[in-house]
């Protein structure tokens, strides 16, 4: 009879750390005499009748656990409840699935270990939570591993942008990656001093619409004007889009390709790119000459070398997974508070009715947040509007304030 196995099986995009869970949970369970079945393509291959994955060793974890990207190959692919079958599981004896991912892994994840308890198979499922989009809801000052490295690596590179912009006397309008969470373009803009920082979670008072966008941005040019700044970046968060429809967007003028259900498919243009045209428009009508030039923070972030804070924390929640599953604990993530303490945090108490794992957005009214958006940036306000007339008809118009009906 072969011996017990674990799996481990990473999906969605890529982020800091993998490889240090990867490697983390591959010593460990080696150390107690499983084998270890690293799944390549995520979930595509898991339930054909040849899934994709090979046998790990240490040499294998010891070598990729300080590595950007990931060793196993990783897939979006979100397969139905009609594709589940056992065979995998039952065919090599495999005791535990290590999941390593964001909320689509972690709910799938769910799904798949209601069937397989519903088909008599008993296999733990433990999953690490992964993103560099912060949006997984764990315990309060938790945060996904990969967030930080990505914000460093993000912060690196809007200091440089920053610096472009000084030099040379333009702005730079930035997105940054984050689903319907703001979390990375707020970390980003504020360890950057940016003057303007615009995420999903700002429009808590009013919808989401390019033209506010728009004139947030432009409040900020405006008041850099008034205070003798002829430069600056504007950072978005590309979860903006998560809240407009698709009238809204398609009315910007980009010509959009579209999936299989008519929605304009984003992931094929620069949001950068929309934002920089729409400020320029605008500009433009109004008589007021800025430079601006869009950037894109994303793709760059994910597969970077992890940063200290993240090497440890992905080797604590990889060790972590091995403390749960003696605990006998199963359909959870694994968290690890700011102390280092592992506990277990269960998909059933964060999912919502269709048994998705609901995000974490960015609390905006939380004095964190207050602080930045009422000290750090800049825009007009109500003291500013005699100045902003040498710019702006009505300055009324691109007050921040009134823009957010704060």
């Amino acid at each position: 009879m072969k011996k017990d196995a674990i799996a481990i099986l990473c999906a969605g995009g890529p982020a800091p750390g993998i490889n240090t869970v990867i490697g983390s949970v591959a010593k460990v369970f080696l150390n107690a005499g499983y084998r270890v079945l690293g799944i390549n393509e995520g979930y595509k291959t898991l339930f054909i009748e040849n899934t994709t994955f090979e046998e790990l060793d240490f040499n294998f974890a010891d070598n990729i656990f300080s590595r950007g990207g990931s060793a196993l190959q990783m897939s979006r692919y979100k397969p139905k409840d009609e594709e589940f079958t056992t065979t995998f599981f039952t065919k090599n004896n495999v005791k535990l699935l290590v999941t390593v991912g964001g909320d689509d892994t972690a709910s799938t994840a769910n799904r798949l270990a209601k069937f397989l308890a519903a088909n008599n198979v008993k296999v733990s499922n433990i999953h690490v939570p992964k993103t560099i989009d912060n949006d997984l809801p764990l315990p309060a000052g938790s945060p996904t591993f990969g967030y930080n490295s990505a914000m460093e690596e993000g912060v690196k590179l809007a200091t440089t942008i920053y610096e472009d912009a000084r030099t040379s006397g333009n702005w730079f309008i930035v997105s940054a990656m984050g689903r319907e969470a703001g979390h990375l373009a707020f970390g980003i803009g504020t360890a950057c001093h940016l003057p303007m920082v615009i995420i999903p979670e700002m429009f808590n008072k009013t919808k989401a619409t390019f033209d506010k966008i728009t004139r947030l941005v432009i409040s900020s040019m405006v008041k850099r004007k008034i205070l003798g700044i002829p430069h600056g970046v504007a950072m978005i968060s590309e979860g903006v889009f998560h809240f407009m429809s698709d009238e809204e967007i398609e009315g910007t003028g980009i010509n959009f390709t579209y999936d299989d259900h008519g929605h304009p498919e984003l992931g094929n243009v620069s949001k950068s790119h929309i934002f920089n045209m729409l400020v320029q428009r605008k500009l433009k009508k109004l008589g007021i000459t800025v430079k601006s030039r869009p950037n894109e923070l994303g793709y760059e972030l994910r597969c970077c070398r992890p940063i200290s804070f993240d090497l440890e924390y992905a080797t604590l929640l990889g060790t972590g997974v091995m403390k749960l599953f003696q605990d006998g604990v199963t359909g959870c993530m694994v968290t690890a508070d700011p102390a280092g303490n592992i506990a277990p945090l269960y998909l059933k108490d964060v999912e919502d009715e269709k048994g998705k794992v609901k995000p974490r957005l960015v609390d905006i009214n939380s004095e964190r947040a207050q602080l930045v958006y009422h000290n750090n940036l800049h825009y007009i306000t109500k003291d500013d509007y005699k100045e902003a007339k040498k710019y702006l008809p009505n300055p009324e118009e691109y007050d921040f304030i009134k823009i957010l009906e704060w």
